[in-house]
């Protein structure tokens, strides 16, 4: 095996970096998130669409994110949507009332967005640089920082910590640890001929690789919006408990990732999405009619595990795109993923507040069940 230089190993750790904080700092805002509702009074109708603006701001900033990747490069942008996410924390649960929430979850989604477009981006010039599968591992870093994010958040809610002054703390400290690495980030060409459109319509196969996507960010977002609120309100957990939902769920989808690499080069991307999604399917879907603590935590690592490698598959698949620039395809299927992220937590809030929370719940799980029949959509290598 030739040996990496070190500048791409480099390269590689500032990646992995700001992936990790991206998890951690998205985690520590869900984990609070019941709190949010609690304190601004919100019924789970009302959560829903409240939550909804977040994903609002991350599907209209996503174009611009691939646009802006292209013409300035990733590496400035990845810098500052970095920088910019992180300090962005604090701001929803700062809002003195449902007004300022919504701008402040507009502002943190937009930043999210860009910075998912662009991160990814510079995944896609590390992963040319190594000749050889390394995007799930980037991703897997990813659920990690959720992981971490989720427990100190429960650990401080348990310790009864004031919420505010802990996401601010944590704002900056993630901000510094993003700081150090910037430096190591790809260098990137901005490209301007060609790159004249924000929007533009995708092609086919783009279509296809983005409602994959569309049915994992829909299960994905879900997981973070409710699984919280699920242990919360219908099981009746304490919130340091119902953050542990999301770190299972966060935690099984890291352990899909670590493998993920050799699993898509070893069964091939199709077999390892139709297995994937029979296996959350059926676990997230045990677990709603079970109706228990123990084996909800259990469906909920189950779909963590089931949809790990949906979006690395799929972002691989439209980075590698050769005639459409890395940064416009990787939008152009992030966005119509992010679709299902801006229709989840409405939907399932509004099956929650006419029938129940459960059974909004088994949205996901037909969500992924879908993603097993449309694995077709994903090229074979």
């Amino acid at each position: 095996m030739a040996t990496i230089p070190l500048p791409s190993r480099r390269s590689r750790l500032a990646v992995a970096t700001i992936f990790f904080v991206n998890g951690a700092v998205l985690a520590s805002w869900v984990a609070h998130i019941p709190g949010v509702k609690e304190r601004h009074g919100i019924g789970d109708g009302s959560l829903g669409f409240v939550l909804l603006f977040m994903a609002l701001g991350a599907v209209l900033a996503l174009p611009l994110g691939g646009w802006l990747v292209d013409r300035f490069g990733s590496r400035l942008i990845t810098s500052l949507a970095a920088l910019v996410f992180c300090l962005a924390l604090p701001w929803p649960l700062l809002s003195r009332d449902v007004t300022c929430l919504v701008t402040a979850l507009v502002l943190l989604g937009a930043c999210n967005a860009v910075l998912d477009v662009s991160m990814n981006a510079q995944a896609v010039a590390v992963e040319r640089r190594y000749q050889r599968s390394i995007m799930s591992s980037f991703h897997a870093l990813w659920s990690l920082g959720g992981v971490v994010g989720a427990a100190l958040s429960g650990l401080a809610m348990s310790l009864d910590a004031l919420p505010a002054r802990y996401l601010v703390a944590t704002a900056i400290v993630a901000a510094a640890f993003v700081s150090g690495t910037l430096g190591w980030l790809v260098p990137s060409e901005p490209r301007r001929d060609g790159v004249a459109h924000i929007v533009g319509p995708p092609s086919r196969r783009l279509l296809g690789l983005g409602l994959v996507a569309f049915l994992g960010l829909l299960a994905e977002g879900a997981m973070g919006d409710w699984s919280a609120v699920y242990l919360h309100d219908a099981l009746g957990q304490s919130g340091a408990a119902a953050a542990t939902g999301f770190a299972a769920f966060s935690l099984a989808m890291a352990v899909g990732r670590l493998g993920g690499d050799r699993l898509a080069d070893g069964l091939g991307p199709r077999a390892l999405l139709r297995a994937s999604g029979a296996v959350a399917a059926a676990g997230l879907g045990v677990a709603l009619i079970a109706g228990e603590p123990r084996v909800a935590l259990a469906g909920f690592a189950a779909v963590g595990l089931g949809i790990a490698n949906i979006i690395p598959v799929t972002f691989r698949s439209a980075g590698r795109v050769s005639d459409v620039p890395a940064g416009t395809a990787l939008a152009a299927v992030a966005t119509t993923g992010y679709l299902g992220y801006l229709a989840g937590p409405p939907l399932i809030g509004l099956v929650a507040e006419t029938t129940s929370l459960p059974l909004g719940l088994g949205i996901v799980s037909a969500c992924c069940a879908l993603v097993a029949v449309r694995a077709g959509s994903v090229p074979r290598r």
